[in-house]
């Protein structure tokens, strides 16, 4: 499953793998550089930006032993999605592709992947 999670994410347009901290796997968007993480890939769950602090509490809300706020960033609405609980794949892919669009939809024009519409 965790292989399936990050190959989807990895799949995004312009979508690049990086590791930015020693050891803590992220997708990022955008060019070399100046890339933006959407997505951080960890073994037992995922980061996303789920929006503004309060959407992201709706996850917190429907899956209170599945999601949490994350650390530091957070308060911008990035949550922690368990990977082996409550919440399907189905529901961790869409939301690494709301928190692709949301991090893409804020990039330069001139950095965002071709054929990517808003």
């Amino acid at each position: 499953m965790a292989d399936r999670i990050s190959e989807f994410a990895l799949a995004m347009p312009g979508a690049w793998p990086d590791e930015p901290w020693d050891g803590d796997r992220v997708a990022k968007v955008g060019p070399d550089g100046a890339g933006k993480i959407f997505a951080f890939l960890g073994i037992g769950s995922v980061g996303v930006k789920c929006g503004t602090r309060d959407e992201a509490d709706e996850w917190l809300e429907r899956y209170p032993d599945d999601a949490s706020v994350m650390a530091y960033i957070g308060r911008s609405g990035w949550n922690t999605l368990r990977r082996d609980g409550a919440i399907t794949d189905e529901e961790l892919c869409e939301a690494i592709a709301d928190s692709y669009a949301m991090v893409v939809g804020k990039l330069p024009r001139k950095h965002r992947p071709e054929g990517w519409d808003a």
